[in-house]
């Protein structure tokens, strides 16, 4: 496998991790409503404070996402440079 497709898959990994915790976040923020209505003050607090954990990973995930991103673009265009290199005929 070459470095394209290996950074290509790498990133589709990230993805798959921003997306999972992108949908636990908005799972633990309804519970976060339902503890509000029920005035349930400790809870919510607790909660509040794991919504605010997973938001400071999920900031860390897409500047890993965006690291990757721009490897992948650099990985591309160097790769589409060595293929289309005119051969030198000596």
């Amino acid at each position: 496998m070459d470095l394209f497709e290996r950074l290509v898959n790498e990133q589709l990994k990230t993805m798959e991790k921003l997306l999972c915790l992108q949908s636990e976040i908005e799972r633990c923020q309804a519970m976060e409503k339902q503890l509000i209505k029920l005035g349930k003050e400790a809870e919510l607090q607790s909660m509040q404070e794991k919504i605010r954990q997973m938001k400071r990973q999920l900031k860390e995930i897409q500047k890993m996402f965006e690291k990757q991103t721009e490897e992948v673009i650099l990985s591309y265009q160097n790769e589409r440079r060595h293929t289309h290199e005119p051969s030198s005929t000596c």
